[in-house]
């Protein structure tokens, strides 16, 4: 299911709730990634202040995928910048 991300509340609260379906405890699932339970709880909380490439961390191990839909023009000169 696609859910348009518009706010750190509602990452938050997804990564949340992926954690708790996968029946795994705060503390463990940071273990799992490296992090302390305050880090994981600050992303579950929507913190704005967290640090974005540790929760994109946090949102690939839960099997959460992020896309980004950004203008062809803009896709086009990433693309010509990898090659």
């Amino acid at each position: 299911m696609l859910i348009k991300a518009h706010s750190t509340e509602l990452i938050g609260r997804i990564a949340r709730a992926e954690r708790k379906r996968q029946g795994l405890r705060q503390d463990d699932f940071a273990a799992m990634i490296g992090s302390s339970h305050v880090f994981l709880r600050a992303v579950e909380q929507g913190k704005p202040g967290v640090q974005l490439g540790k929760v994109l961390q946090a949102l690939e191990e839960l099997g959460i995928t992020v896309y980004l839909d950004v203008a062809e023009e803009s896709a086009q000169i990433i693309a010509g910048q990898k090659a």
